[in-house]
């Protein structure tokens, strides 16, 4: 465009952004952005003894710590180039791709329970018959009998690969999984009733199952709004009333609890899901599963994908306050 107004031949049009959908999309992206440097700093300090952000901003670290600091600001201005490179994205869209991006963190994470819940009870079998060490060895069959190695050498295996068949499959998902809850229930019924014949780790098996489906699916339960709703007055509101409501209870109920999860649950080595995933604990019942460390980290996984569904929801619920069309019917729950 020149100084008289016109446009240069071939130069598309300058559309100036909504500074409210700017704001509103900033923020979301920085609590994603912010989520994952925590995470990566978690594994970093946690795992490979790096100092950490508080060791530096208390004195206690050098340099490290304080590139551990500056990975927050950076990831900020990542997140404002991504907003400010895609001005073709509005809320809706942006609340659909991040619902997306959970999509798929959370069939690895079914994936992995799969894979991890199948070996394990596998494993428990044959320890607890006594027919392990025909089949690896009596050495493999001992060290199999510590959780360290079984989780080092077994689960980080198949939940590698989880992360693989996650990202490229379609197939799985908590309705499978709730059909697989079921039935390891049932097994327990036949077996203890009609063979009088039952053993820690199938009980074991069914509360991993019943843990990963009830955390798991909870984000796919706030995206079609299957949560338990007061909604004595929500239920008598219009639809951009709903809006308002639903901003601020993402962030202010939503988002800022399942971050007070993470802060807790992974503040340091202590934390309660940095523990016991550090110590790979285990149960107290003998020859039972060795998966009491992943379900610690269920709360984790929980947590992450709350927020990220949470920051989606939020920008659809500003949309509805701006009457901007396509939105959700709340009262049937479904997307018009």
């Amino acid at each position: 465009m020149v100084a008289d107004g016109t446009e240069t031949a071939g130069q598309a049009p300058s559309v100036p952004q909504d500074k409210v959908v700017v704001f509103v999309r900033m923020f979301g992206w920085f609590n994603l952005a912010c989520l994952l440097v925590f995470l990566i700093n978690n594994y970093l300090t946690n795992w490979l003894g790096l100092p950490g952000p508080m060791a530096a901003i208390t004195g206690d670290a050098g340099g490290l710590g304080w590139v551990q600091v500056g990975a927050f600001p950076v990831a900020c201005v990542i997140a404002a180039l991504l907003v400010f490179q895609t001005p073709e994205r509005d809320l809706r869209k942006d609340s659909v791709y991040i619902s997306n991006i959970n999509v798929v963190l959370i069939r690895m994470a079914f994936f992995m329970v799969l894979y991890v819940g199948l070996a394990d009870a596998a494993i428990s079998f044959l320890r607890v018959e006594g027919l392990l060490p025909a089949v690896v060895g009596d050495k493999m069959a001992t060290d199999l009998g510590i959780s360290s190695i079984r989780g080092t050498y077994v689960h980080m295996p198949l939940i590698a690969l989880a992360i693989i068949t996650g990202a490229f499959g379609r197939t799985l998902g908590f309705h499978w999984l709730a059909l697989l809850a079921v039935a390891a229930e049932l097994l327990i019924v036949i077996t203890r009733f009609v063979f009088s014949y039952e053993q820690a780790f199938m009980a074991d098996l069914v509360r991993f199952w019943y843990a990963a489906l009830f955390l798991f699916a909870s984000a796919h339960t706030l995206l079609e709004e299957g949560h338990v709703r007061v909604d004595v007055l929500y239920s008598g509101f219009s639809a951009k009333a709903k809006g308002r409501v639903n901003t601020f209870g993402s962030v202010l109920l939503g988002i800022s609890l399942c971050w007070v999860v993470l802060t807790i649950g992974m503040y340091g080595k202590t934390g309660i899901i940095n523990s016991a995933i550090l110590a790979f604990e285990t149960t107290q019942t003998g020859f039972g599963m060795y998966v009491k460390y992943i379900m610690a980290g269920f709360l984790g996984i929980f947590a992450i994908s709350m927020i990220i569904q949470f920051v989606s929801y939020m920008m659809d619920a500003v949309a509805d306050w701006r009457g901007e069309p396509g939105g959700r019917d709340h009262d049937v729950h479904a997307v018009q």
